[in-house]
């Protein structure tokens, strides 16, 4: 049975990664850094899971979100996890043939044997007493705030980042897919590339805390789950689940920063006018609409903001936000067989997008352009999409990060080439490129 103990601290709350790292194979860390918490509603500042008593991993499988949704009612507790975006080839009648470096599972959950929830100065640690004494979980609170000594191993040298295609493929590839929009084949398609380091030993928590300190992003994540690490600091939200009520919030739309105020707002007026990001936007917005009235009550789908600019540390975003309140007994399962991959990271119309994808890029996407996020114990869950993110196999020591833009007719293939630099410069800058 689910067990709450209650906290109350007056101290800035930080979390003792490496101890965790050493003492458990499973973590996930979801941290919102209380960015625009206004827009997020979020119900804690942190979400901390330790721990595993039962977990489910798939390789594959024809029913892959059947099995989260048997999971769950087998469970009926929290649980943690990740879905990687090739999970499309079992929703649609698709395939993945390109190369994956990482080979992290297509799909990995697990319940919990202690997660602290952080709001402000109150701490709750929850705990099911069948895996986890009342002793033992207030240990783990105590142990998981303890003072951190990140150990300074300058593990990050000589780490050589190479990319999987070169600038002039890439604008090539970019041409190509203008081609196919001429032909009225897609309207817009994300296409990325990939950024990667073989016999790469990193300090895991030392590379997150680098990344999280630079972009601060109200989605971000670190994540361990055996030799698999997720250092994300995405700030977008693929989709939430509030009662019976659906959130999702696409972000299309980037442009740099600047340290001088009055440029700073001239460039965030600039995003704001910009005709080609809300051509970009309002296309996605209209896909994830579209998507959500397959599982939403007759007329309750509405796009509850368009065009919002937000301000993070490197760069402003356009970020939209639609909703629906959801049909009677919607599962988990329905929701995410008609909503996922998320549209702001294929394009439209999705299907034709996601083969186009596979055509053009040259790496598996595996879990970026997934999603992490957990389900709560009364079916409530809040899932990111996984993009500014580092990701790393410690078992073979291979190290990747991927980053895209949206192709639309009014691409500029060296434009484009330019924001994928741009949303790669934090992971760069913590790898010490």
């Amino acid at each position: 049975m689910l067990q709450e103990l209650k906290y109350v601290t007056s101290q800035e709350v930080n979390i003792n990664k490496e101890w965790l790292s050493s003492h458990f194979n499973k973590i996930c860390i979801l941290d919102s850094n209380e960015v625009y918490n206004d827009k997020n509603t979020l119900h804690y500042s942190k979400l901390i899971a330790i721990g595993s008593s039962e977990e489910l991993i798939v390789n594959e499988s024809k029913n892959m979100m059947d099995q989260v949704q048997q999971f769950y009612d087998k469970k009926k507790g929290w649980l943690f996890g990740y879905i990687t975006y090739d999970i499309k080839n079992n929703i649609e009648h698709l395939h993945s043939k390109n190369i994956d470096g990482l080979g992290f599972p297509l799909l990995h959950f697990f319940a919990p044997k202690v997660v602290l929830q952080i709001k402000g100065n109150a701490i709750s640690a929850f705990y099911d007493d069948d895996f986890v004494s009342k002793e033992e979980a207030e240990e783990v609170y105590k142990m998981s705030f303890s003072q951190q000594n990140i150990s300074e191993k300058n593990e990050l040298l000589g780490i050589e980042i190479h990319s999987k295609i070169t600038k002039q493929e890439y604008i090539d590839s970019v041409n190509q897919l203008k081609h196919h929009i001429h032909q009225g084949d897609i309207y817009e398609i994300n296409f990325c590339q990939e950024f990667y380091a073989k016999n790469a030993t990193i300090n895991p928590e030392e590379v997150y805390e680098k990344l999280n300190t630079i972009s601060c992003a109200p989605f971000a994540a670190y994540c361990k789950f055996d030799n698999y690490y997720i250092l994300c600091s995405s700030p977008e939200r693929f989709i939430k689940k509030s009662g019976n009520k659906l959130i999702s919030e696409p972000v299309k739309g980037t442009i740099k920063r600047s340290e001088n105020k009055k440029e700073d707002k001239q460039l965030k007026q600039e995003l704001r006018e910009n005709a080609k990001e809300r051509s970009e936007n309002v296309m996605i917005v209209d896909l994830v609409r579209n998507d959500l009235s397959r599982v939403a009550s007759k007329g309750s789908v509405k796009v509850d903001e368009l065009f919002g600019i937000y301000s993070f540390k490197q760069v402003h975003q356009m970020i939209s936000t639609v909703s629906c309140e959801l049909k009677e007994d919607t599962s988990f399962t329905d929701i995410f067989k008609n909503t996922f991959p998320m549209g702001s990271m294929t394009g439209a119309p999705k299907v034709s997008a996601m083969k186009m994808i596979e055509q053009y890029e040259t790496t598996k996407r595996g879990l970026y352009s997934g999603t992490i996020g957990y389900i709560a114990p009364n079916g409530d869950f809040d899932f990111n999409v996984v993009i500014r993110s580092i990701l790393y196999n410690s078992n073979n020591n291979y190290l990747s990060f991927m980053v895209g833009s949206a192709i639309t007719d009014k691409a500029d293939a060296e434009k484009e080439y330019e924001e994928c630099l741009l949303k790669a410069k934090a992971m760069f800058e913590v790898l010490g490129e």
